[in-house]
């Protein structure tokens, strides 16, 4: 199995972190992002007409949606990352792996405007990107109340992998999580898991405070 990678790409790490999490040894293939623009090359093109990576090769199998990655190594390779089949949690994953897109346009832009200098309304994606963060605190501290510490269940699916990168990588975008207990105990939940692999980057200050107090942030 082939993944078409640039270490710093959010979208190709998840890719890479979910395969690490199932036991999938990828073929890694980087990829030229940045300065060389290789993805928009002709054989990358030829792969993915969108221009986008990462993308992932299988034999007769070729995806360019990192969502579609993550269905597909759980699916081979570890199946209760999909989630346990009923109605109210096939939804929960599905609406969760939708927001990741938010994320991606929101946090994802500011990072490579701040990090890259890709052309970008800063503020108007730091403020979409806030938005999405409170989203995201109001859904875990739902599911905390409910006894469970992942988006949309009391173990981690793929909600979980599609969604984490660009909260992680947030600050590089100046959006910071101090205020966001329930996402920081989601990452470290999320980094204490089995399999857990690193991306370059990735802050990990908050791991290195007292933990945080749901409760009191919500009183």
């Amino acid at each position: 199995m082939k993944l078409y990678d640039y270490i710093l790409s959010p979208s190709c790490y998840k890719v890479r972190l979910m395969a690490a999490l199932v036991g999938v040894k990828l073929e890694l293939r980087p990829v030229d992002f940045h300065p060389g623009g290789e993805h928009r090359s002709p054989e990358m093109l030829a792969l993915n007409p969108a221009g986008t990576i990462p993308i992932l090769e299988d034999g007769n199998v070729l995806l360019t949606e990192s969502s579609a990655m993550l269905a597909y190594l759980a699916s081979k390779a570890a199946p209760e990352w999909l989630g346990n089949g009923t109605p109210e949690e096939i939804a929960r994953i599905q609406q969760w792996l939708a927001f990741s897109a938010r994320l991606t346009s929101s946090l994802g832009g500011a990072r490579l405007h701040q990090m890259l200098l890709v052309p970008g309304e800063i503020a108007s994606l730091q403020a979409r990107g806030i938005a999405a963060l409170r989203e995201l605190e109001a859904g875990l501290f739902e599911q905390a109340e409910r006894g469970q510490k992942f988006l949309a269940s009391d173990r981690p699916t793929i909600a979980d992998i599609a969604c984490f990168p660009y909260v992680a990588l947030a600050p590089d975008g100046n959006v910071l999580l101090d205020t966001y207990p329930a996402i920081r105990l989601w990452s470290r939940a999320l980094r204490s898991l089995d399999g857990f692999i690193e991306m370059p980057g990735i802050h990990r200050l908050h791991d290195l405070k007292p933990e945080p107090d749901i409760e009191a942030k919500a009183t």
